[in-house]
């Protein structure tokens, strides 16, 4: 899985940033003046228009737990607990992301590529470039939430929206078990639901929260958040994870040196 091209953009913006202060020693001990916030674009009838000309960066979160808000751990179970313990011993070798499979849940906001929001007036699909090359559906027709013994688990789930004001909130239910929540290794069962939080209080800006309610591997639903960069002009480039899935190759590689060192287990 290779790593989002707007990585390295980035270190060039703060380089360029750095050498402008550096010509001006006045900006730099004053302070540039604030940019003021683009206002956050609307679609005709007046709801907050979450795509345009331009695509969300997704940040790279690698650990929901500094993503908290309120509380300040997070509220694993025993045996959740153990196995995020395990996964970090091992550097997340088993992580299913590494191996093609999609970042279910809200791991889906934070891996690192971009992200487009198709609205529709009963739906909202949110197109994500990484990975698989998958996409998610949200029912915006009114529809209540279904029972989750009467879904077929899926990666991403069942989800329905509303807007609340200027808030897009968004129930989910019907995980499948096959992902993590997020890269350092937080498992989940199927009992998971979550209800997200979007908005977009200026042009710029994507804020994200979302509420993780899942009694069989948490003791109390917790809540995280972040803000997403708006990358105006930019599109979705085609990327099939399996291609050139270079984790697979490191595992295996570092599969076969430690079998041929070590030889097979009697």
């Amino acid at each position: 899985m290779r790593h989002h091209r707007r990585i390295t953009s980035g270190a060039v913006v703060i380089a360029a940033e750095l050498a402008l202060l550096a010509g001006n020693p006045a900006a730099a001990q004053s302070g540039a003046e604030p940019v003021e916030a683009r206002p956050t674009p609307r679609l005709p009838n007046g709801t907050v228009d979450l795509g345009g000309d331009g695509i969300w960066d997704l940040p790279w979160i690698t650990d929901f737990g500094k993503q908290l808000v309120g509380d300040k751990e997070v509220p694993f179970l025993p045996w959740t607990k153990a196995m995020y313990e395990y996964n970090a011993s091992n550097n997340v070798a088993y992580d299913p992301q590494g191996f093609c499979l999609p970042p279910g849940g809200p791991r889906m906001f934070g891996t690192p590529y971009p992200a487009e929001f198709l609205q529709q007036d009963d739906r909202i699909v949110v197109i994500f470039e990484g990975g698989a090359h998958v996409w998610r559906e949200i029912h915006m027709d009114g529809r209540p939430l279904p029972d989750p013994q009467e879904l077929n688990p899926t990666y991403f789930g069942y989800s329905v929206g509303r807007w609340e004001g200027d808030t897009l909130v968004i129930e989910t239910v019907g995980f499948n078990e096959k992902t993590w929540l997020n890269f350092g290794g937080y498992m989940h069962t199927d009992e998971l639901r979550t209800i997200e939080r979007i908005s977009r209080p200026n042009r710029d800006t994507l804020h994200y929260e979302a509420t993780l309610i899942d009694p069989g591997a948490y003791s109390k639903p917790w809540t995280i958040a972040w803000d997403i960069e708006w990358a105006q002009g930019q599109e979705l480039a085609e990327y099939i994870c399996q291609e050139n899935n270079q984790f697979l190759i490191d595992l295996k590689d570092d599969f076969g040196n430690r079998f041929f060192e070590k030889g097979p287990a009697e």
